[in-house]
């Protein structure tokens, strides 16, 4: 919802001011020089990305309008059903748990967090990492590493997808100013038609400039800043899950192991250890 404010916003705020300060909106529709500006930027991205990359890319942009925000619910949730099921292996031993962990969607336990269910890679994230200490005993500090860099992998193969339109965003500046030199030729060329004809190629040179910059500053810059954030939050989630599992395979007690997970929570959305507590005891539940 933030993300189509902040367009309408944008749009509104260079129409009104452009509006007020005397100018005509039909000068802004410079087709030319939209089609140089975009398809150019489309052609480099090309360049720049492979196949998959751009499969990434395209995926990326319908995800900015849905919700995908991780809240201090979804996170007390998510303890609780690990505190959970570390409690039935703790009194039925590890083996216990392997139908959650086989079927995480038919599991009571698991699937009554519904913010991880619908997230498949955590689910998987999780549910190989629990399949490894099911088949036999790995030390700790072994399973930690295993995870760090299923974790390290997903921030490489994420971190790419950012990077690529901020680089297509910082370019559209300078395509913009190749659009306005294109336009000043088309002036030159038409320099005998008289002083109408050349303002007019003048402004619509001018619009190419303005396209560049607003195109860069206002909508892709912000996109890909928008995305970065987006994979920020995911590693933190991953990052919670791994010191929950990792602090119980170390042979903590399930409520030491949330509490540690805990406090690897980003503090905006952090419950407080009583909120915990009494959400695992199931005497409330928090908003937010």
């Amino acid at each position: 919802m933030l993300v189509i404010i902040g367009i309408i916003v944008v749009i509104l705020s260079i129409i009104t001011g452009f509006t007020i300060a005397g100018g005509k909106l039909l000068l802004l529709l410079q087709w030319a020089e939209f089609m140089i500006i975009v398809g150019t930027a489309i052609g480099s991205m090309l360049i720049m990305s492979s196949p998959s990359m751009l499969k990434k890319i395209i995926a990326a942009i319908p995800n900015l309008f849905k919700n995908h925000s991780i809240t201090k619910q979804d996170y007390l949730e998510l303890l609780k059903s690990f505190n959970d099921l570390f409690l039935i292996s703790q009194r039925d031993g590890l083996l216990s748990i392997e139908p959650h962990i086989e079927s995480p969607e038919k599991s009571k336990v698991l699937s009554a967090n519904k913010k991880f269910i619908e997230n498949k890679f955590a689910v998987s994230f999780f549910c190989d990492t629990m399949k490894i200490m099911l088949s036999g005993a790995i030390p700790g500090h072994e399973l930690e590493s295993l995870i760090d860099k299923e974790i390290e992998t997903f921030e490489i193969e994420s971190k790419p997808v950012p990077a690529t339109i901020t680089k297509i965003a910082d370019s559209l500046p300078g395509i913009g100013i190749v659009a306005a030199v294109l336009g000043i030729i088309v002036t030159m060329s038409s320099i005998d038609q008289g002083a109408v004809a050349v303002g007019h190629h003048v402004a619509a040179a001018l619009v190419g400039t303005f396209l560049g910059v607003l195109l860069s500053y206002g909508f892709i810059n912000p996109i890909a800043t928008n995305i970065e954030h987006e994979i920020e939050s995911k590693m933190r989630y991953l990052e919670t899950i791994k010191v929950c599992v990792v602090a119980y395979a170390k042979g903590n007690p399930p409520i030491i192991a949330v509490e540690m997970a805990r406090r690897t929570i980003f503090s905006e959305v952090r419950p407080t250890f009583s909120e915990l507590e009494n959400f695992i005891r199931g005497k409330n539940k928090a908003n937010g």
